[in-house]
């Protein structure tokens, strides 16, 4: 298949013409959520993102199998090789089965991202449900002579690879820089270097979540579950690797190791990786405690919050803003994108106001080139916006029939911001059509009144009508011909 889509490959440090191993399949994998808290806003952002790249390449005819996994085991505190499980010390201290914990949270993010209007993977894979492949890919690099067992657990062996293979190449981290900046910890004394991380971890006597191995009782280290799953679903190689910036190290250059260490070659052609959200400059996450759950933006109910941000504001705020680009929050930042929606949404809304004629003033197809330039320009979703928003102008004028446009123009028109706003964008109207229709009709009727006040010199009732709607939020613009009214 023919494409000019360039996207940015972090593995490469450049733009690269996106050419998938097997056209027209493409296999993506992306790091989904570890389920032990509600989702955030930092959540949400590679949700929609790589939710963008999935719909543009289904766009442009590629059969995509999109994988996205849940982390529901091995992800210990602080990323590390030692501590508590995330899921199994919520378990405890709720006094519930971790896979309580991690269901209860795995629907909650489902929810949240169905209300993002991302479009559900072709699989998600659970990491506790894959543990035999993990011990597998364990076995293979132990076989490889890549890992080594300590006390029953299996620990990947860093300073051996970089012998045979670059590690750091993602990251562009040297492996002598890992020597001079970690240190040995307590408890991991079992590691022949601090930077080893574990393949298998044996268990503590306290520990909830465990399964039988050739070393020991045990469960698997978190970066094992990507590359085994990855590799079963999309195949040793696969075209697209994606996931968040915070990701880039440890976790994807440990896969990278893992993966070649196993089967002798990268797994990955394209590594893609959205930048983070940040409140004040600073990382939102759990971990730094400043984040904000998508529930409390859906509702309001958080002491920074101005108001309550409706999903497709939180959608079209993260597309305003390029996935390579940090993205920094703040409530004039949302209210701006909540107006900005509505205008793009209402624009759109009043194609069905414009009357066809015989000849055609306007050239509609430059939409849709302008916004596929931008698209295949590394997914430049806020240029496409732009240029979904200078087409309005050509739309009032449309409207005001200061421009002409016959009905097959009219089609083109109508279908070009369809796909790129709700087949692309992934935006949606949030009233249902029947409520929406109901309310544009009530204002309409209102400013006829409005109208018939003006035609009989009773300015105090015009001027009324006009200022009242003005304070919730309406505003009026007279024309000749009648009236247009927005949402401020």
């Amino acid at each position: 298949m023919d494409t000019k889509l360039n996207i940015y490959n972090t593995l490469t440090r450049k733009k690269e013409v996106f050419e998938p191993i097997n056209p027209p399949h493409v296999g993506m994998y992306v790091c989904g959520p570890t389920v032990y808290g509600d989702a955030h806003l930092g959540h949400a952002r590679p949700g929609v993102n790589f939710d963008l790249l999935y719909r543009y390449l289904m766009q442009l005819g590629y059969k995509v199998r999109y994988v996205r996994n849940i982390t529901d085991v091995g992800h210990l505190e602080n990323d590390a090789d030692e501590g508590e499980d995330k899921i199994a010390k919520k378990a405890r201290i709720e006094q519930l089965e971790p896979m309580e914990i991690a269901q209860y949270y795995t629907n909650r993010y489902h929810s949240n991202m169905e209300s993002l209007n991302t479009l559900r993977p072709s699989i998600e894979p659970h990491a506790s449900g894959h543990i035999i492949e993990q011990i597998e890919l364990a076995k293979q690099i132990l076989n490889q002579g890549f890992a080594y067992i300590s006390n029953g657990s299996v620990y990947f062996d860093v300073e051996k690879y970089n012998k045979t293979y670059p590690y750091g190449k993602l990251s562009g981290r040297l492996i002598e820089d890992l020597y001079s900046n970690t240190r040995e910890l307590d408890g991991q004394s079992e590691k022949r270097n601090p930077f080893d991380f574990a393949l298998w971890k044996k268990a503590n006597p306290e520990h909830i979540m465990r399964w039988p191995s050739p070393w020991s009782d045990g469960f698997p280290g978190w970066h094992a579950e990507c590359s085994a799953m990855g590799m079963k679903y999309l195949g040793e190689t696969f075209d697209i690797h994606g996931g968040g910036m915070d990701l880039l190290f440890p976790h994807h250059e440990c896969e990278i190791a893992q993966s070649t260490a196993a089967i002798g070659k990268e797994s990955v052609k394209y590594w893609i990786h959205n930048n983070m959200i940040t409140i004040n400059g600073q990382k939102m996450g759990k971990s730094l405690g400043n984040f904000i759950t998508l529930e409390e933006l859906f509702t309001g109910n958080h002491k920074i919050l101005e108001q309550a941000y409706s999903p497709m504001t939180i959608r079209f705020f993260i597309l305003q803003a390029h996935y390579r680009s940090t993205l920094d929050f703040s409530n004039e930042a949302l209210q701006a994108a909540e107006k900005g929606l509505n205008r793009l949404m209402k624009g759109i809304a009043q194609i069905d106001k414009i009357k066809p004629a015989e000849n055609s003033t306007v050239k509609i197809d430059k939409i849709d080139a302008k916004c596929t330039e931008a698209m295949n320009d590394d997914l430049n979703s806020p240029i496409v916006i732009a240029h979904l928003f200078d087409g309005l102008k050509t739309i009032n004028a449309l409207v005001e029939r200061k421009e002409k446009i016959n009905s097959s123009d009219l089609e083109l028109l109508k279908n070009t911001y369809h796909k790129w706003t709700y087949n692309i964008l992934g935006l949606k109207q949030e009233t249902d059509s029947k409520s929406n229709e109901l309310f544009n009709n009530l204002i309409d009727t209102i400013l006829n009144i409005r109208l018939e006040a003006k035609a009989a010199k009773d300015f105090a009732t015009s001027d009324n009508i006009r200022d009242r709607l003005k304070e919730m939020g309406i505003i009026i613009k007279d024309k000749k011909d009648g009236f247009e009214w927005e949402l401020e």
